[in-house]
């Protein structure tokens, strides 16, 4: 599979007209694989919840665009803001396991791809911050 300009394209076309401003592109080779690899085209707007993983890591990597991934401590105080831009002098993070974070889109047509540790369970695996997202 090549993940090039015309796959890139047509996902950020579909953010940009679905409600939420997102859209994701599995990428796993079958549901049986038990990993979470995803593309997700994001605009400018997209409310994404704070949001902890409680059981793994998570990796993004940008591919075109640019955004800030935010992370928080337990009081919802920023402690980090990493600016991952295509081309940029960031263009990968780390998040460990049990962080609090959330991104701001900075430029329309941002599409990333995240990597994070077994199959996807969000009632186990992800746990949100509602009196921080309160605060957003």
């Amino acid at each position: 599979m090549k993940i090039d300009s015309v796959l890139l394209n047509q996902l950020s076309a579909q953010a940009k007209s679905s409600p939420r401003l997102r859209m994701n592109y599995d990428l796993r080779n079958s549901p049986d694989d038990n990993s979470q690899r995803m593309l997700n085209a994001v605009e400018p707007g997209t409310q994404v919840p704070i949001h902890r993983h409680l059981k793994s890591s998570e990796t993004i990597i940008i591919l075109r665009g640019k955004f800030k991934e935010l992370l928080f401590d337990d009081s919802g105080s920023i402690i980090e803001c990493a600016l991952l831009e295509e081309g940029g002098q960031c263009s990968a993070f780390q998040i460990p396991k049990n962080t609090w974070h959330s991104i701001e889109v900075l430029e329309s047509g941002t599409v990333f791809c995240e990597c994070k540790d077994g199959p996807y369970a969000p009632d186990r695996d992800d746990e949100f911050f509602s009196d921080l997202n309160k605060a957003l």
